[in-house]
C-alpha cells in the first residue's frame, strides 16, 4: 500500500538513506519508536521525587497497575518477568500508535517486526520454565499417561509453536487492517474528510493489542512457573 512516510524518510535523506528508509519503514520506526521509549524513560527518571510531576505520575499508573495485574496471574515469581514485559508493552503500543500520525508507519502493521517481539516473549516463557524446574520442565510436555508421551511430546510442541503464530498475526493482521481502512478512506474521502471514530478506533485497537500482547504472554509465563501435573 502507498504511504507518505515522509517524515522519516526526509529524516535519512540527510545521511544519504532515503531510499532505504522508504524501502524498510518497519525497521526506521522501530528504531524511532526505542528512541522515544528511552528519551521518557530517562526524563520520568530523572525527575523523580516525592512530590510527583506529571510524567512520574503516568509511568507510575501504568507501571503499578501492569505489575499488580501481572503478579496477580502469575504470583511473586513474576516479578522477574515483568520489565521485559512490559517493554513489550509500551513498545507495541508507541509503535501502533505511530499509524494515527499522518506520514509515520506503524512497524507492528509488518509481519516481521511481530514475529520477533512474539518469539522473543514465547521463548522468556520456557527460560523461565526452566529456571524454576530445571531438566523437571520437560514434564510440562509430557501429559499424564506414561504410555502416551510421545504424542503429548508432539502435541505440546505444535502448541507452543502455535503460541507464537498466535501473536504474530493477531498483532501484525489487526494493525494492518486498520492501516488499510485508513488508506481507503483518504483514497475516497480525501485527507481532511476521513471519519474521526475510525481514528479513535485505532487509539482503541492499539490499546488493545498492546494489552492483548502482554497478557497472553504473562498467562505463558504462568504456566511456565507452575507444577506440571
Amino acid at each position: 500500500m502507498e504511504h507518505p512516510y515522509l517524515f522519516m524518510t526526509s529524516l535519512f535523506g540527510i545521511f544519504g538513506m532515503e531510499k532505504w528508509a522508504a524501502s524498510h519503514p518497519h525497521v526506521t520506526y522501530m528504531w524511532l519508536a526505542m528512541i522515544v521509549l528511552i528519551f521518557l524513560g530517562w526524563v520520568g527518571g530523572k525527575s523523580i521525587s516525592m512530590v510527583p510531576k506529571p510524567i512520574q505520575n503516568v509511568f507510575e499508573v501504568v507501571i503499578s497497575g501492569l505489575e499488580e495485574f501481572m503478579v496477580s496471574i502469575t504470583g511473586d515469581e513474576g516479578r522477574k518477568s515483568f520489565p521485559l514485559l512490559l517493554t513489550l508493552f509500551l513498545f507495541v503500543l508507541l509503535g501502533n500508535l505511530f499509524g494515527l500520525i499522518p506520514g509515520f508507519y506503524p512497524p507492528t502493521a509488518q509481519i516481521n517486526t511481530t514475529v520477533s517481539l512474539a518469539i522473543i516473549a514465547v521463548t522468556w516463557s520456557h527460560v523461565i520454565g526452566i529456571k524454576m524446574h530445571g531438566f523437571k520442565y520437560i514434564k510440562h510436555f509430557l501429559g499424564p499417561v506414561p504410555a502416551l508421551m510421545p504424542l503429548f511430546l508432539i502435541i505440546e510442541i505444535i502448541g507452543h509453536m502455535a503460541r507464537v503464530l498466535s501473536l504474530t498475526l493477531r498483532l501484525f493482521g489487526n494493525m494492518m487492517g486498520h492501516e488499510l481502512v485508513v488508506g481507503i478512506l483518504l483514497m475516497l474521502a480525501g485527507p481532511f474528510l476521513v471519519p474521526l471514530p475510525i481514528m479513535a478506533m485505532g487509539i482503541l485497537v492499539s490499546l488493545i493489542q498492546a494489552i492483548v500482547f502482554f497478557l497472553l504472554p504473562t498467562m505463558y509465563i504462568a504456566g511456565a512457573i507452575e507444577e506440571a501435573h
